[in-house]
């Protein structure tokens, strides 16, 4: 059965595109790049709730050390794709200036997928924020998780 507003495309992934859907995105530091320093993962939150409530509804998100999660949902009139580029390239040209990055500091590509169900948003929301704890065992905080001003709200599901 076709969903209505479906889009589908290619680069080296296929992305799945629904109006009023959520999604859970991955992206990577390219694999040259060494890992974010505090201050960097700082000015990747800092870009990933810029627009939070106003271009999206972000739920959920974490940075780690050489890659970051989100659970998001574009606003009407907001296209995924362009709110992942802002993120990316705010973010990379600020560590280039701010903290003498070379090069491409992201890898062109990125994850995401669409959250079907109230089952799949918790298991998404789980995994996110306890990436850390996974990566760092015995770690008791981590500042670079958390939820979104719409992590409580309800949200539309794909069903």
């Amino acid at each position: 059965m076709a969903r209505q507003g479906l889009r589908i495309y290619h680069r080296h992934l296929p992305h799945w595109r629904l109006p009023t859907a959520t999604y859970h995105v991955t992206w990577s530091l390219q694999r040259h790049q060494d890992d974010l320093s505090a201050p960097e993962r700082s000015l990747v939150v800092s870009a990933m709730k810029r627009f939070e409530t106003e271009h999206y509804d972000l739920y959920a998100f974490c940075v780690m050390n050489d890659h970051v999660h989100g659970l998001v949902a574009p606003r009407p009139g907001f296209e995924l794709e362009t709110i992942l580029r802002s993120w990316k390239s705010y973010s990379a040209n600020r560590m280039q200036r701010n903290f003498g990055r070379k090069g491409a500091v992201w890898l062109e590509e990125y994850f995401d997928r669409i959250v079907r169900n109230r089952l799949d948003y918790e298991t998404k929301v789980k995994y996110i924020l306890e990436n850390p704890l996974k990566r760092w065992p015995g770690i008791s905080t981590y500042r670079w998780c958390g939820l979104g001003r719409a992590g409580t709200l309800e949200i539309q599901f794909v069903s």
